[in-house]
């Protein structure tokens, strides 16, 4: 136990001596002083407007959108007219009605391809299947087989069109003979290459004298009246007859 003492004793006794002489030392040694040329540094008084751009703001405060403000003002409404008394509430209904609603959009929109689609083969889709097809004016010459020409022609004597009539005249026959295989039809052929095809030459001077009654009437812009018409809707019966002879 004396030992330990002892040793512990001479341990401070060391130390001290340690660092007194260190103190010596450092009074001893000469103090450094800084002779560096040290200027302040100072700012210009409108300094803070080189940094007001947009570059320069960190901290951008967050504005809801025009969707998002459309929704809140939508829940609040919800709210209010139902009395839900809970705006979590009105947005589960929202959320329903969303849902239904693009539910709607998405049905439409297939609805109306579907349509497009069905319309290009002429029928009207979800309805009645029909072999009639609604064929307009200008397409008539390139579905002449498909077309009802009785139809046609009492609609346009009704309207007095008299030639229009004419017009449907002139086709039906082309199609009438085209069925009979007179002719091969094709709307870029002319009546002359049509009069080459007819081997029959009664037929053929019937065709001709059909065609430039058509001529006349339909690319001359020339106005019939009833009387007229029926003369030369009567060249065109005649020859319709001998072809179903």
């Amino acid at each position: 136990m004396l030992k330990k003492l002892k040793y512990i004793l001479l341990s401070f006794l060391f130390l001290g001596t340690m660092l007194a002489t260190a103190s010596a030392v450092r009074q001893m040694l000469p103090l450094q002083e800084d002779s560096s040329d040290v200027q302040p540094r100072t700012f210009e008084d409108n300094f803070k407007d080189t940094y007001d751009g947009s570059e320069y703001v960190y901290e951008i405060e967050k504005t809801d959108g025009w969707f998002t403000r459309l929704v809140n003002w939508l829940e609040r409404q919800i709210d209010e007219l139902f009395n839900l008394g809970s705006r979590k509430k009105a947005a589960k209904y929202l959320n329903v009605v969303k849902l239904i609603f693009y539910g709607l959009i998405i049905v439409a929109v297939v609805y109306f391809i579907v349509r497009a689609i069905m319309n290009g083969e002429g029928r009207w889709v979800f309805g009645k299947r029909s072999d009639k097809k609604l064929i307009e004016h200008e397409d008539v010459e390139t579905n002449i087989h498909i077309v009802d020409f009785d139809a046609l022609i009492k609609e346009a004597t009704t309207n007095n069109d008299y030639r229009l009539a004419v017009r449907y005249q002139y086709l039906n026959m082309l199609k009438k003979m085209s069925n009979y295989e007179i002719i091969s039809y094709d709307p870029e052929k002319t009546n002359l290459e049509y009069t080459y095809e007819i081997k029959n030459e009664s037929l053929r001077e019937q065709f001709q004298y059909a065609s430039y009654l058509y001529n006349y009437i339909w690319y001359g812009e020339f106005i019939i009246d009833q009387t007229q018409y029926n003369k030369a809707s009567n060249s065109f019966n005649v020859l319709l007859k001998n072809i179903a002879a």
